[in-house]
């Protein structure tokens, strides 16, 4: 993929030599020294050409005869204000910035992003090839009805045979010779096309002035057969010269039959024909790598053309309403040399008119192909279109190109491929229109054209003057061709494109995200709308892949950040180690498949990494209120970029975006034994503080042990069937009676359900264990909690088991402030209360549901295991000497209970209102 580079250090800042070398392609095919063209010669005059064609001369009677003076003025105005937008459109994207080779391609790639531009570009590719062979075809047609051995008009010399064969050779050699002159290079094509301009200049120069030199005549017409094949008798049109009645007469509209297709003709049929030959306004964008200062001379020299277009057909319009009468009109498109003071110098305007636009539609094809393949973005299928001459003529696309135009020139007959070509074009014209809408919405302050002639207002009108203008000519070729470029960008969106152009997507984005998070106030937060926004801490995700994973599931939602400190002092460091981690842990996002920020932090130490990242990270409404934190305890790290097979896959980094393996972007793990980044005493000092800033905390022990497809994105998962056990109170603090359902353990309740809503968890069943006292009758508890669970609308089974049977008879003790156990006891009885707990939960994992839903009966060794059990965690202690023995107890707690999160919530989080 060619790689993109910013012109602004070197621009006017070396010498004029050294800025003029071309950086990998920038400036055209051939860099700087291929830039030749001014603007008369690469953009007025190809621009006016491809605008005027053979239409000029061909149609001007077939628009005024069928719809009158005053509708042909009104179409006129239609059309020119929808090509004028574009113009617009065009004008600002063109000054605000250097223009490079590819035209509007380049133009609305490096807007839109390579999906929407590659597809858009080979469609306006299409649609200049399909263009040359338009021309070329109208060429043959009208050599034909001079010089061809069927021609039935009045001046026919009949001497050229015809018919499918020797119109192909007609249109073959005809192209031989545009693309002989296009292989040459734009040099060659801008001197001809200057000759050509002369030429047609001359032309209607010669016709303006027989309009009033030439006196009133009678003009024979192509007889039409009669009703029994015979011909009529001969038919006249009259030229009157300057006439009043015959203005009067041509001011209404009188469709009729047309001559040549037998078609009753309406005002959209007369319009899309006019339009067809208006199309050209692209031509000078196209030639963009081969312009001296494309950013002046595309806007300059289009509207230079545009206007002078304009101005010939309307002063065109006038000139045959008042002289021709509507029968010459309607009868003879090609009246033009029958009023010509030199007839053949009408004939030499219209043959000079389609080589033109032939020529135009062919290089400008070659150019956009060439910038297509230059971008590699459809691979080595347009390989061959990179290959350029020594001075920077892309003769590889020119051929290409030419073979293709040769295949379209088998359809043989104009009007087949006529509406697919000006559909094509108003595809295009409405992307530029649709990239310079994107950047004016976006307000990115790099957005700053020269050009300030337009505004968004412009810029939609001409996007849905386009669209309309597609489905008036021919909705079936404007559908096929809105499918055709949904099919290409998703073509490229699953090949992937290359990430330094810059997308407008993200600025819009941006923009609109910004507008909303300040609308997303905190003060209006509700708790039925509560979700979890997590905030998981990651020292080394080697280790940790099947955490990051559990946590997506997790979030149901809500903001994911990934945060990891790195430890060190940016006083004693010459330059911050924080930043150039950032393109790893991106890279680790997108091949672990989960919807995180990263937020990386460089701190003393983790402890102070960890308030920095609770503080600071997530922006207005959307910030933390969990942190989730992976186990401590002596369990040897697992490396699972070695098992996942998301992360042995190779990557190929030949492709631009693709990053390096990730084994080599994160360290090893870390060795058994080896000293930690983290000590005991400032693991449970983070857990304290998070709860101190009153966010919610969760440790996540064992999630290795969670097979691949509980983990997975899909609504996979095993046949068999698992259980996700709750245990809502605090089994470091055994105590009977209801009011053990406190905030805490409906947190608990909470994430478990959050759980069991994704797809991988479906099949799990949500089992709550209810613990009484030993006063405590059976089944009363059990009650009040199913009514509480039918009011959360939570599904879950209820068992009930004894617990505390050790506790002391009577009320429970008040619980002391930031204290996880009974203060009076000592280190050996909270041990041995602890291993009581855990022998408790571990009881119940293999035990299925009995006779009824809340009997602990029935299960066997065979039936469903628990996959996942969520644990109240305790507060830690508000001494912080004892926080080894609150670790210790914890590790004893949820010793060999398989994948387990031990929870703790600070924040009510349910709901019973609707």
């Amino acid at each position: 993929m060619a790689s993109e580079s910013s012109p602004l250090l070197a621009y006017r800042l070396l010498g004029e030599e050294e800025a003029a070398l071309p950086a990998n392609g920038v400036g055209g095919p051939g860099g700087a020294s291929a830039r030749k063209l001014s603007t008369f010669l690469g953009v007025v005059v190809p621009t006016v050409l491809s605008m005027f064609s053979i239409v000029v001369f061909l149609r001007i009677g077939f628009v005024v005869g069928h719809a009158g003076l005053l509708q042909a003025l009104a179409m006129l105005l239609v059309a020119y204000f929808i090509l004028a937008l574009t113009v617009l459109s065009v004008c600002a994207i063109a000054t605000n910035g250097a223009v490079q080779g590819g035209g509007a391609y380049f133009m609305i790639s490096r807007t839109l992003g390579p999906e929407v531009g590659g597809s858009i570009g080979l469609m306006f590719y299409l649609a200049n090839v399909c263009g040359c062979a338009v021309s070329l075809l109208g060429l043959v047609e009208s050599v034909l009805d001079v010089f061809g051995a069927d021609a039935t008009g009045p001046s026919g010399l009949q001497v050229l045979p015809q018919g499918y064969g020797w119109n192909l050779l007609y249109g073959s050699l005809l192209l031989g010779l545009v693309g002989g002159v296009c292989t040459l290079g734009a040099d060659l094509y801008a001197r001809a096309s200057f000759l050509t301009f002369l030429l047609v200049s001359g032309s209607l120069t010669s016709v303006l002035i027989s309009f009033v030199a030439v006196g009133p005549r009678d003009i024979p017409l192509t007889p039409r057969p009669g009703l029994n094949g015979s011909s009529l008798l001969p038919r006249f049109g009259h030229f009157t010269g300057f006439n009043s009645s015959t203005l009067k007469d041509n001011l209404g509209a009188g469709y009729a039959e047309d001559y040549t297709t037998g078609a009753m003709m309406n005002f959209a049929s007369v319009f899309a024909v006019l339009f067809n030959g208006c199309t050209g306004i692209m031509a000078g964008a196209n030639m963009s790598g081969e312009l001296k200062d494309p950013s002046r001379a595309i806007p300059l020299g289009t509207i230079i053309a545009v206007a002078y277009t304009l101005f010939v057909y309307v002063l065109l319009f006038f000139l045959s309403s008042f002289t021709c009468d509507r029968t010459l009109l309607q009868e003879d498109y090609g009246f033009f040399r029958a009023i010509s003071l030199w007839p053949p110098l009408v004939l030499i305007g219209i043959y000079a008119t389609a080589l033109s636009a032939s020529m135009s539609s062919l290089i400008g094809a070659s150019r956009i192909l060439h910038a297509l393949a230059r971008d590699d973005l459809f691979g080595v299928i347009l390989a061959p279109a990179k290959v350029v001459s020594r001075g920077g003529n892309p003769w590889g696309a020119v051929l290409y190109s030419w073979g293709l135009v040769q295949l379209v020139l088998l359809a043989g007959k104009l009007n087949t491929i006529a509406a697919v070509v000006t559909v094509f074009y108003l595809v295009a014209y409405a992307a530029v229109d649709l990239s310079c809408l994107s950047l004016e919405w976006a307000s990115a302050p790099n957005f700053r054209p020269t050009f300030s002639l337009f505004s968004w207002h412009t810029c939609l009108l001409g996007v849905a003057s386009c669209l309309l203008m597609m489905f008036l000519i021919s909705p079936g070729a404007a559908g096929g061709s809105l499918l055709l470029m949904g099919l290409l960008a998703a073509l490229l969106t699953a090949r992937g494109g290359p990430s330094s152009w810059g997308y407008v997507s993200q600025a819009l984005l941006f923009h609109q995200v910004r507008k909303y998070l300040l609308r997303l106030d905190v003060r209006k937060d509700h708790v039925k709308f509560w979700r979890p926004q997590l905030l998981l801490l990651v020292g080394n995700p080697r280790g940790a892949l099947p955490l990051l994973r559990l946590a997506n599931q997790l979030k149901k939602g809500g903001l994911y950040v990934l945060g990891h400190v790195t430890l060190g002092d940016l006083d004693s460091l010459p330059s911050d180690p924080v930043q150039p981690q950032y393109g790893a842990w991106l890279s680790l996002v997108d091949r672990a498949q989960v919807k995180a920020f990263v937020d990386l932090t460089l701190s003393p130490s983790v402890r102070q990494g960890a308030q920095h990242l609770l503080r600071i990270s997530g922006l207005g409404g959307m910030k933390p209120n969990t942190l989730v934190l992976g186990f401590y305890d002596d369990a040897p790290p697992q490396d699972h970029f070695l098992t996942d097979p998301a992360f042995s896959e190779p990557v190929d980094s030949t492709r631009e975006g693709g990053s390096p393996a990730l084994s080599t972007l994160f360290p090893p793990p870390r060795a058994p034994g080896s000293p930690r980044a983290l000590s005991p005493q400032d693991y449970v000092a983070t857990v304290a503080d998070a709860l101190k800033m009153n966010k919610n905390v969760v440790l996540a022990r064992a999630s290795g042990a969670l097979p691949p497809e509980r983990l997975s994105r899909g609504s996979g998962g095993t046949s068999q069937l698992h259980h996700v056990d709750v245990w809502p109170l605090n089994l470091l603090r055994p105590r009977g009676g209801p009011g053990y359902v406190d905030v805490c353990g409906l947190f608990l309740l909470q994430m478990a359900t959050i759980l069991g809503m994704v797809p991988a968890w479906h099949s799990a069943r949500l089992r709550i264990f209810l613990c009484l006292g030993p006063r405590e009758a059976p089944g009363a508890a059990e009650g009040r909690l199913r009514v509480l669970l039918s009011q959360l609308r939570i599904r879950a089974e209820v068992q009930e088991v004894v617990w505390g049977e050790g506790a002391e008879a009577g009320e429970p003790e008040a619980e002391e402030e930031g204290d996880f156990v009974n203060s009076r006891q000592g280190d050996a009885e909270a041990e041995a209360l602890a291993c009581s707990a855990n022998a408790l939960v571990r009881a119940q994992q293999g035990r299925g549901t009995g006779g009824g839903p809340g009997g602990p009966e029935g299960g066997d060794a065979e039936g469903p295991t628990t996959a996942l059990t969520f644990l109240y965690l305790p507060r830690p202690p508000a001494d912080p000497a004892r926080y080894p023995r609150y670790l210790a107890l914890l590790e004893t707690l949820s010793r060999d209970l398989g994948p387990t999160l031990l929870v703790h919530g600070v924040t009510p989080v349910t709901c019973t209102d609707l």
